[in-house]
């Protein structure tokens, strides 16, 4: 879609060269989204494919995934199962793999973004460039507040995030449900295993609930954590699922999770 409100496009190449922050200014990443619909309230585009940030880094602390990573890149990469089954989850063409980005699916804070499930799950931490040019750390489990709604502020912008090298050699398993077979996620839920048992949950939710567990719990455990966790006014209501019914499968496949993460 063609965005007539914006009448300048910056292309800084490094943190020195990004503009200073004003109205009507988006960041620019894939834009799978951004050029999806009319967006009048913006005057400028900051776009970050120039900064040349490596997709993915490894080193002895983990793994490094930049924001302008693609999925497609992502999902390419010689990584965990997990990695690959949380893009899948996306259900895009592959023209939106190979430009939609980990760190706009993160950003949009939408219920069903795959990132968020994947990336909460591996108790990942997301690296902040801040205005001032200073850098700020925040859990990944913290960053999405709401739909569409995170922690990040005006001019703010999210660099990469950080995947801790045990979290990398945990067992996962992943299940996935929408109401029709090629559908947005109705509930989409990770559960791992190593470092203790954790059950993330999303989709199904307004925003990724984690509940970590110090060893592999009972399922009588897990249920009374997710009702403890999970009120009522936190199940996500839209055209792809009711409360109920995503309450509903969202117990059902939390319960598959812990059956195959038990020894």
């Amino acid at each position: 879609m063609d965005l007539n409100t914006v009448s300048e496009i910056s292309r800084p190449r490094s943190l020195g060269e990004l503009p200073d922050w004003r109205a009507g200014d988006a960041w620019l990443a894939g834009g799978t989204w951004l050029f999806s619909e009319p967006q009048p309230a913006l005057g400028r585009l900051i776009d970050l494919g120039a900064m040349g940030w490596p997709a993915l880094e490894r080193t002895p602390e983990g793994l490094t995934i930049a924001a302008t990573c693609t999925l497609g890149e992502l999902a390419a990469a010689d990584l965990p199962p997990v990695f690959g089954q949380c893009c899948r989850a996306l259900l895009g063409s592959f023209k939106v793999w190979h430009a939609a980005t980990v760190g706009g699916n993160l950003c949009m804070a939408l219920p069903a973004g795959p990132m968020a499930a994947l990336l909460t799950a591996l108790d990942a931490v997301c690296v902040v460039w801040r205005p001032d040019a200073a850098e700020q750390r925040i859990a990944m489990r913290d960053f999405i507040l709401g739909p569409q709604k995170t922690l990040l502020r005006p001019g703010e912008l999210l660099r990469a995030i950080e995947v801790p090298a045990t979290a990398l050699a945990w067992r996962t398993a992943v299940r996935q449900i929408s109401l029709a077979p090629m559908g947005r996620s109705g509930a989409l839920l990770v559960g791992t295993s190593g470092d203790g048992f954790a059950l993330t949950i999303t989709a199904a939710t307004r925003r990724p609930v984690r509940l970590p567990f110090a060893a592999i719990p009972r399922w009588r455990m897990v249920e009374a954590a997710m009702l403890a966790a999970i009120q009522p006014a936190d199940w996500f209501d839209d055209v792809h699922g009711t409360p109920a019914w995503r309450r509903q499968v969202t117990f059902h496949l939390a319960e598959q999770i812990l059956a195959e993460l038990t020894p």
